[in-house]
């Protein structure tokens, strides 16, 4: 059966919405920068930590986590930078 959506992989990124990790102080500079991207076919795409497994167990009854999907954490900082580059929902 197919999926209501589908992630293409073919897409490139096109901006970053909100700063970047080192201008929110969320970096080192030389490993792990949470970022969030949008891409050229308006798909979103997250840089965060990785814990499916710590979350999975934890998911509310409605929510789940696909074999080809994984669970990210990012800071919260990260998000609330760019909620000025994320359009409101269309009803």
């Amino acid at each position: 059966m197919a999926r209501a959506w589908e992630a293409d992989p073919s897409a490139s990124f096109a901006r970053r919405l909100g700063k970047s990790a080192r201008e929110l102080g969320n970096t080192g500079g030389r490993d792990g920068c949470p970022d969030i991207w949008q891409l050229d076919n308006g798909d979103i795409a997250v840089i965060g930590r990785d814990l499916t497994d710590a979350y999975r167990a934890k998911l509310p009854d409605d929510a789940g986590i696909a074999p080809d999907e994984r669970l990210v954490v990012i800071p919260g900082s990260t998000l609330s930078a760019a909620k000025p580059d994320i359009p409101d929902a269309r009803a």
